[in-house]
């Protein structure tokens, strides 16, 4: 019997250690299975989104006149009078100011003086040249033996001298005539007047001023007259924009001045050109101005209507990496595994960004990536919540091993 008892007990507590040493190797497995879950990042995916059909692009610009002109004077001389302050209406050939031109009245005088003395030697050289004509073709004609050949060819030649200097009278009185036209044609600019229908932007002289003609560097701008029927705006469009851009595109126009009021207008050419400085194309808009509301000179936000490219599409701005090797997105394959692929951005929209490139619909966009995440990792889809902890009574475990 008591043998009988000890092989019991010893037989209890084989299978008493049979059955520890199984629970510490299942709960061994649990923890290593929990282990290698919590490894692996869960993520959220999104598909990517069709763009709008169009996209508006707000861009500085500046408003020009239709047309513009800094008038200088033509003479040298001062200011008499002027007559037009600036924001002044003025129509096309109104006088805008006069000019004292003492120097060239006192040439304009000379020069009539020469020409009237040039006239006077021309009338006496034709009355010369006449007679010396009548002379020789009286002697020309004389019978033969009553007028020598050598007194023939003497009037001869004094036919044609007198001849030539009644041609260089002519040509001296023909010089006087000429300065008489110049000065007289620049006693015109004594007027300053308006080149076109417009308003005066600017007065930059006064009564007494000494005006210097010309536009060099010692001459001074009287006026500016701009025609502001209509204005020109232009805008700089960055490269990337500028497949978008033809004439008859729409505008709308916004002003600091004038909140609230939408102003519309038209493109009408490009400089076809990029500049190098800048990588941006200028772009002329036109709009009508029948309240002179837009002003030269100022600046404006002009909202460019363009037509959406139909390659690009919306991700979430928090889907995008930024590594050493460009902008990345992470894209899940049909194994669950990662591939990070260069992007292409467009607009960026605050919680959303546009992709030029590199992206479809039908991609399955990891939406968080964790910075460490690499191409070649495995990820699990969000689903329901994943346990926190190891089984129970397995960290003292783990902690023991």
């Amino acid at each position: 019997m008591p043998r009988l008892l000890g092989v019991s007990a010893l037989a209890l507590v084989i299978a008493v250690g049979f059955e520890g040493i199984w629970h510490r190797h299942s709960q061994e497995k649990a923890v290593a299975a929990w282990t290698d879950a919590a490894a692996i990042p869960t993520v959220d995916i999104v598909h990517p989104t069709k763009g709008p059909p169009g996209q508006q692009v707000i861009l500085p610009g500046d408003i020009h006149a239709w047309y513009e002109a800094p008038i200088y004077a033509r003479v040298n001389g001062y200011l008499k009078d002027w007559y037009f302050d600036f924001g002044a209406q003025v129509k096309k050939g109104q006088v805008l100011a006069d000019i004292e031109t003492p120097e060239i009245d006192a040439e304009l005088t000379a020069a009539k003086a020469k020409l009237n003395a040039a006239s006077a030697a021309v009338k006496v050289r034709e009355a010369e040249a006449q007679f010396a004509k009548t002379t020789y073709a009286r002697w020309r004609s004389s019978p033969p033996g009553v007028v020598s050949v050598q007194e023939r060819d003497a009037k001869q030649a004094e036919f044609e001298s007198n001849t030539a200097r009644l041609n260089a009278a002519k040509a001296d009185m023909a010089m006087a005539q000429a300065d008489v036209d110049r000065l007289q044609s620049l006693q015109g600019f004594k007027q300053v007047v308006a080149p076109f229908d417009g308003v005066v932007t600017a007065r930059e002289t006064d009564i007494g001023a000494l005006i210097n003609a010309g536009s060099n560097g010692t001459a001074r701008e009287l006026f500016s007259v701009a025609d502001i029927h209509k204005v020109r705006i232009y805008v700089k469009v960055p490269q990337r924009l500028t497949g978008n851009i033809h004439p008859g595109l729409t505008a709308e126009l916004r002003l600091p001045q004038y909140p609230g009021k939408v102003f519309t207008a038209k493109a009408t050419t490009t400089s076809r050109s990029v500049n190098t400085s800048s990588r941006t194309l200028l772009l002329e808009l036109q709009a009508d101005n029948p309240d002179g509301l837009l002003q030269p000179g100022t600046y404006v936000e002009a909202q460019l209507n363009l037509p959406s490219d139909p390659n690009t599409v919306l991700i979430p701005a928090s889907a995008i990496l930024f590594r050493q090797h460009g902008l990345e997105v992470a894209l899940l394959g049909d194994d669950d595994k990662v591939t990070l692929k260069k992007i292409s951005l467009g607009r960026n929209l605050g919680v959303q960004a546009e992709v030029t490139n590199g992206l479809v619909l039908s991609d399955r966009v990891v939406g968080s990536p964790p910075d460490s995440l690499g191409s070649g990792d495995i990820v699990r889809i969000a689903g329901p919540p994943a346990p926190d902890k190891p089984p129970n009574g397995s960290e003292k475990e783990a902690e023991a091993n």
